[in-house]
């Protein structure tokens, strides 16, 4: 497709994103403008008890807030001297450096993974389990096994997806349903490798899967969630509020102690219509992991659903498309440290938390769609609508009333709807897209011409588009130093095209083919870009060759069939080889939750000189000699159920 002349832009202003154009002469708010919060328990159970009727009157049922019985409460600070509270520190070893084997989206801001690395160990997620093997001092081997849950307890019902390392403490995270909370395992790493649990916690929230963001972060010792609570969105059709309980003793249910008080729940509900909007409570917990027991605060909007959200360093960004007969949506800042919850009023929907990036320069920029449905589950993968960027001045946020200045969307050219991948790079924002659920055309039906990539210099508003004719779809682009590589399917194949940034120029450099191929793990922690210097390194990604599929027992968990590893030479990719899975092989591994690999069960893992594969129960252990790799060992570590 071609772009979209300066007319069409116009065209597009005046039509598809009624409204959406500059902001008038409105100027930014005053520092420190910021939402109201509600005076007290008894305006937040008015508003609630409204809404409940209107409800009702609709056919839809609602439980009134002041129904709940009011539990214990902490006392945060209040809202205007919250600034200082609880700063967060990012100069310790969790602060993300090069050490980290995770491919996080912000430097200093670790997300939650299957794999992490401490010391001279790897701690493992999977199927339910945590094991540790030893790394240091060129050892391979197997340490140590444990349940992911608290002993005795019925893991059934809940699914334990990520894992964060702090210091000697392991976190998984998972979701329980029957509790109806995010659970938090805390676990301890002793010197020589041996895992031991220590407790659990659960922090209530709605369900948090989503296919591309993670739920939990880690900056400095903190640990750091987004948790919607929807109205009627859990046991029963009422407002629910963030808290904390310990586990409970059998089956008892747990108390949970209330986080958020009133006083200290900030209103973006101006104007809601419950039914078309829906009503949420958007909480950002903050957890504090240096002490015995988690300490944990948190802050709250009260306002429409939505839940597509981004953490940087300073603070969570949580977007409120606009839904029902809003014409404007608002995208809320949550510092990191407690602070004022400030807003901005927007139009369109992000595409995923990669369509955020907060720059050195003190600006937001945002890729949003017109049409975009927001994150949770799978939304994400169905994008459509036209485009622009969002750029403004953080100091634009402010009260409800807050708008963008002039000027502050770019309408970008169009691509086709479906799965949309974005990601900034440096000064650049690239975008492109591939069908989704790529599958191989049926005989005699000719394939679809794959459309153009786009790289936006996001902050000169006057340099050009370039498009980025890479000749193949685009299901994942990935920052490689100061550059970019993208990936996607041309026909049979997986396509790897080097993307060269410069201060003034954007353009493909080089490709590599990987014939009948496939990727094996959509999420961006299947990725990593190992950095030697400016201008070389070595990318690792799970693949698939398009091969009938083996035989399985129902229940079992195939591995990904082998990580490919490429070497860039100043952006000309060339194979290094494969570390491949053992041939499959059902084996009874007595899973008892989470036997669904949600967040896929592959990694490369680059440490120092030596590279990793993580297959399933495998791990394998590569040597980069005379430009090609070859396996140098191998461990297993699936769990005996003699």
């Amino acid at each position: 497709m071609r772009a979209r002349s300066r007319i069409g832009n116009c065209l597009l202003a005046a039509g598809l994103w009624a409204g959406l154009g500059p902001a008038g002469a409105a100027q930014p708010p005053a520092a420190g403008a910021h939402l109201e919060t509600f005076r007290s328990q008894r305006q937040l159970d008015k508003l609630v008890d409204a809404w409940s009727r209107l409800l009702a009157q609709r056919g839809v049922v609602a439980m009134s807030a002041a129904a709940i019985p009011a539990p214990p409460m902490a006392a945060p600070a209040p809202p205007e001297s919250a600034g200082v509270v609880n700063p967060i520190d990012v100069s310790g070893a969790a602060a993300n450096g090069n050490d980290s084997i995770t491919n996080n989206q912000v430097q200093g801001v670790d997300e939650g993974d299957i794999v992490k690395r401490r010391g001279d160990f790897l701690i493992i997620l999977r199927r339910g389990r945590l094991f540790s093997v030893r790394i240091g001092g060129d050892a391979l081997q197997p340490v140590s096994r444990v349940d992911a849950y608290a002993p005795g307890s019925d893991p059934r019902g809940t699914w334990y997806d990520e894992m964060l390392v702090n210091n000697d403490t392991v976190v998984v995270i998972g979701y329980s349903y029957q509790r109806q909370a995010t659970e938090l395992g805390l676990f301890s790493l002793a010197a020589d490798g041996t895992l031991h649990y220590r407790d659990t916690y659960y922090l209530r929230s709605n369900d948090y899967y989503d296919s591309r963001n993670y739920a939990s972060r880690l900056v400095g010792n903190t640990l750091v969630f987004y948790t919607p609570l929807y109205l009627g969105g859990m046991r029963e059709d009422r407002l629910i509020y963030p808290g904390l309980a310990a586990r409970p003793q059998g089956d008892a249910e747990p108390v949970f102690r209330r986080l958020l008080p009133a006083t200290a729940i900030y209103r973006a509900d101006e104007g809601i219509d419950p039914l078309t909007d829906g009503v949420a409570l958007h909480t950002v917990t903050r957890c504090e992991l240096t002490g015995a027991a988690p300490r944990c605060t948190s802050t709250g909007v009260l306002g429409p659903r939505g839940r597509t959200f981004h953490v940087s360093r300073d603070a969570v960004y949580v977007w409120i498309a606009a839904g029902g007969k809003r014409q404007i949506g608002r995208v809320l800042r949550m510092p990191l440290d407690g602070g004022a919850v400030s807003a901005l009023q927007v139009h369109g929907a992000p595409i995923d938390q990669l369509s955020f990036h907060e720059d050195a320069g003190g600006h937001l920029n945002v890729l949003v769609q017109s049409e975009g449905r927001g994150q949770g589950m799978w939304r994400s993968e169905w994008g459509a609508g036209q485009l622009a960027l969002l750029r403004t001045p953080l100091s634009a946020f402010g009260t409800l009333q807050a708008t963008t200045p002039d000027g502050a969307y770019r309408f970008l050219p169009p691509i086709a709807a479906g799965n949309r991948q974005n990601r900034f790079v440096g000064d650049w924002l690239l975008y492109g897209v591939a069908p989704y659920g790529w599958m191989r055309q049926a005989a005699g039906t000719p394939d679809p011409e794959p459309e153009p990539a786009y790289a936006v210099h996001y902050a000169q508003p006057n340099d050009p588009i370039r498009p980025l004719a890479l000749g193949h779809w685009v299901q994942r682009i990935e920052a490689m130093g100061q550059d970019a590589v993208a990936v996607g399917p041309l026909k049979d194949d997986l396509v790897f095209s080097t993307i060269a940034l410069g201060s003034d120029a954007a353009a493909p450099h080089g490709r590599f083919v990987a014939g009948s191929s496939r990727q094996s793990e959509s999420r961006t922690h299947g990725f990593f870009y190992r950095r030697d210097d400016a201008t070389h390194g070595v990318i690792g990604l799970p693949v698939l060759r398009e091969t009938p599929p083996e035989p399985r027992e129902a229940g079992a968990s195939p591995s990904s069939a082998t990580v490919l590893y490429l070497r860039n030479a100043a952006l000309d990719l060339s194979r290094l080889g494969e570390l491949a899975a053992s041939p499959f092989r059902s084996i009874d591994d007595g899973c008892k939750a989470s036997c669904v690999d949600w967040y896929g069960n592959a990694r490369p893992i680059f440490i120092g000189p030596r590279v990793f594969a993580l297959l399933g129960y495998e791990l394998v252990e590569g040597r980069l000699a005379g430009g090609n790799i070859s396996e140098r060992r191998r461990v297993n570590f699936t769990p005996s159920m003699k």
